[in-house]
């Protein structure tokens, strides 16, 4: 499926990505520092969001029902699928075991979802390989690993209300690159949005345009290299760093008897704060 908003982001001429984090400010593996910026109009505004905004990862229950419902309205207002009875949208892919599904909730109030798959050759599944796996499963008998994005989707009545929404939304693929240690992130985009990836996410384009089920345009496939660009998009979008505590609570399994955190704080604002 789609790694696609209804509507892209208003800020597509900034220079960045989505692809995140490293280590908490002052250490961790590399001896990181954290490292002063200049509070652009973008990143202000992201930064506010992010303050009144949390993540759920969502597995079971109402919490699943409600991101089938919003894929359905964001995709349906792009007219990007068919209707359907159920006004939900859900695959065979949301059940398999290397998939990661979570809402974006503001006030606490859902308005984004993302789909994140950790694509190796043990665990293959995802919408890449379903739609290209002639290019991928050569990639991954070479050894390389891909954290694949989908079903991203931001709820359209509520993205006029928050336009930096989308970026709140994008930290969810970094932060997944950066725990699996995957070097690259995939992502299987329309062919009007191309342009989109190429500014913001330094993405190439790896395959020509193929149909995918039960969506109504053709699409293609792109790469980031996650690893080597990681410097340009800490510079661009300070936002997008996070602790390893963070990353570790999003995707990590819960220890025997514990519990799983119900929700997750964003941690970009203690770089900011150290800067």
């Amino acid at each position: 499926m789609l790694a696609l908003l209804h509507r892209l982001p208003t800020a597509v001429g900034v220079r960045g990505s989505a692809m995140s984090t490293q280590d908490e400010p002052g250490g961790g593996a590399g001896g990181s520092k954290a490292v002063a910026f200049s509070g652009t109009s973008l990143s202000e505004k992201v930064f506010e969001l992010l303050s009144k905004s949390e993540y759920r990862r969502c597995d079971k229950g109402e919490d699943l029902e409600d991101i089938y419902r919003l894929r359905y309205k964001a995709f349906r207002s792009s007219d990007m699928v068919s209707d359907n009875i159920s006004h939900t949208i859900s695959d065979e892919l949301d059940e398999v075991p290397n998939v990661y599904r979570f809402g974006v909730y503001v006030e606490q109030r859902l308005v984004g979802t993302m789909r994140i798959h950790h694509v190796t050759l043990e665990t293959p599944l995802s919408p890449s390989t379903k739609a290209f796996g002639d290019i991928i499963y050569p990639m991954l008998e070479a050894g390389d690993t891909f954290v694949c994005m989908s079903r991203f989707a931001s709820d359209p009545d509520w993205t006029r209300v928050y336009p930096q929404l989308a970026y709140v939304t994008l930290r969810l693929a970094g932060m997944a690159c950066f725990y699996f240690q995957a070097p690259y992130g995939l992502s299987t985009v329309r062919e009007d949005h191309a342009g989109f990836y190429r500014r913001v996410y330094y993405s190439e384009q790896i395959s020509e345009l193929r149909s995918y089920p039960g969506i109504q345009r053709r699409v293609v496939l792109f790469r980031t290299d996650a690893y080597a660009n990681r410097d340009r998009y800490y510079a661009r979008f300070p936002f997008f760093r996070s602790t390893a505590a963070e990353r570790r609570m999003l995707f990590a399994p819960p220890e025997p008897g514990e519990l799983a955190p119900l929700t997750i704080l964003p941690t970009a604002k203690y770089f900011r704060e150290a800067a």
